[in-house]
């Protein structure tokens, strides 16, 4: 796909990318495929994936007590258990509030632990990566932001979540609908948004301006940026996935060129 070489303009010193279909064709990859990035919070796609793992498995129920008094799981995975951003801290009343938090996430991470009796990095190489012969990914720290992959193992990653082989379709359809509609909150990078909407782990594209996706992306298109300079978007009206990793960090650099390159690839599709 032509439309991927224009990450060799971007200001950054590596960068890779892919387009992959729900079958797993790949329609086109630029830069090193298998170079090593760290993910930043392009992590939390996959923690919650392990998370629904857990939950088809028995091991949690979406809607068990988790995080603060009143949290449950699925508070935790929307963003809405009412945690600081990046502090164990509670701001606000569970479901009230769209409070992006890597807190939240780390919690979350901990009560899968305990539920399984396995460490989270563990339960995730057991439960997503593996399967999907994720070889080239890992989990050293946070389940919020401290994973490290490359464009060849997300391309598998965006290739089960459009064809789900680990999980009930049904799960992944519920994953990538809003949980809570309507609430309020701060996209990172963005600003803020009326209504902030997220699934279950994935943030929801909806009417959301600005937005790290395409204008042309459709507005069920779901995925995850992080601050590493990476993102993720699948686009099921267009029925593809898109990973691009750097190795700049997010910025206005990224706000600028992120948009039109989305949509180049969307136009290189129709």
């Amino acid at each position: 796909m032509e439309s991927l070489r224009i990450i060799d303009t971007w200001p950054v010193t590596t960068a890779a990318a892919a387009v992959v279909r729900a079958d797993g064709t790949v329609l086109g990859t630029h830069g090193p495929a298998d170079h090593r990035f760290p993910l930043a919070s392009v992590t939390k796609p996959l923690a919650a994936y392990a998370a629904l793992v857990a939950y088809e498995e028995g091991a949690v129920e979406l809607d068990e007590p988790a995080g603060p008094e009143g949290s449950t799981v699925r508070h935790l995975l929307a963003h809405t258990s009412g945690l600081a951003f990046d502090e164990h801290r509670v701001t606000a009343p569970p479901g009230n509030r769209r409070l992006y938090s890597n807190a939240g996430f780390e919690v979350l991470g901990d009560h899968i632990a305990k539920a399984s009796g396995i460490p989270f990095a563990e339960y995730l190489r057991q439960a997503v990566l593996e399967p999907l012969g994720m070889t080239s990914t890992a989990l050293d720290g946070s389940p919020a932001r401290d994973g490290v992959s490359t464009v060849a193992d997300l391309v598998r990653f965006a290739a089960e979540v459009q064809a789900p082989r680990l999980l009930d379709p049904r799960t992944v359809l519920e994953a990538q609908s809003v949980v809570h509609p309507g609430l309020k909150g701060v996209l990172p990078g963005y600003g803020h948004q009326s209504p902030n909407d997220w699934g279950l782990g994935f943030e929801i594209r909806d009417s959301k301006s600005p937005h790290w996706t395409g204008n042309t992306s459709s507005p069920a298109t779901f995925g995850h940026f992080g601050q590493s300079g990476t993102f993720l978007w699948i686009d099921p009206v267009a029925g593809v996935a898109c990973v691009a990793l750097t190795d700049r960090a997010f910025g206005p650099w990224a706000a600028e060129a992120w948009t039109p390159f989305t949509d180049a690839v969307l136009a290189e599709l129709s």
